[in-house]
C-alpha cells in the first residue's frame, strides 16, 4: 500500500472598494500570481492558519467573513518533489484594522527575482480573469467569483 499525502492550503479573498488583493510571488524558481495565504501547520486551524498567514505576509489582522471554496476534486500539487494531493480552502477576509502593507502597480515589482520575492497589488474585480492568477484551482475560484456576482 502507498502512502498518498496531503498539502493543505487556505487563502484569504480580500476586497476593498471593488478589487481584490493578489500577492505576486517568485518560489520554487517559479513567477506566479495567487491570493495571499499558504501552508496549513500542524496542529493549527484553517482560520488561525489564515490569520497567521496575513500576519506573516501582510502585518494584517483579519477577521474571516465567510467560507467562499473548498477544493471539490483532485489536484495534485504543481510544484513539489513529491507528488500530494492539494485541497485549498478560501474565506472571504476583511481587514481587522488599517491596511498599511506597501502595493505595487504591476505584476512581480519585487527588487530582485530571488527566492522568496513577493509583493501585493490590486486588481479591479471587474477586470479581474482567470489569466489573472497562476494555479488551477485559483483560476477555478475566480471562476466562480465571477459567476455570482
Amino acid at each position: 500500500m502507498s502512502e498518498h499525502q496531503f498539502n493543505i492550503r487556505v487563502y484569504g479573498l480580500l476586497i476593498e472598494e471593488g478589487k481584490i488583493l493578489v500577492t505576486d510571488e517568485f518560489r520554487l524558481n517559479t513567477l506566479m500570481t495567487k491570493f495571499p495565504g499558504g501552508a496549513m501547520e500542524f496542529g493549527e486551524g484553517t482560520i488561525d492558519c489564515l490569520k497567521r498567514e496575513f500576519m506573516e505576509e501582510l502585518n494584517l489582522k483579519i477577521e474571516v467573513a465567510g467560507h467562499f471554496y473548498t477544493t471539490d476534486y483532485f489536484q495534485p500539487t504543481m510544484l513539489l518533489p513529491s507528488a500530494m494531493q492539494l485541497i485549498s480552502i478560501y474565506y472571504l477576509v476583511k481587514p481587522a484594522e488599517p491596511m498599511r502593507f506597501p502595493v505595487a502597480e504591476m505584476p512581480f515589482s519585487f527588487p530582485q527575482q530571488v527566492e522568496g520575492a513577493q509583493c501585493f497589488r490590486w486588481i479591479p474585480v471587474s477586470k479581474l480573469t482567470e489569466e489573472d492568477v497562476t494555479f488551477p484551482i485559483d483560476k477555478h475560484v475566480v471562476s466562480l467569483m465571477l459567476t455570482s456576482t
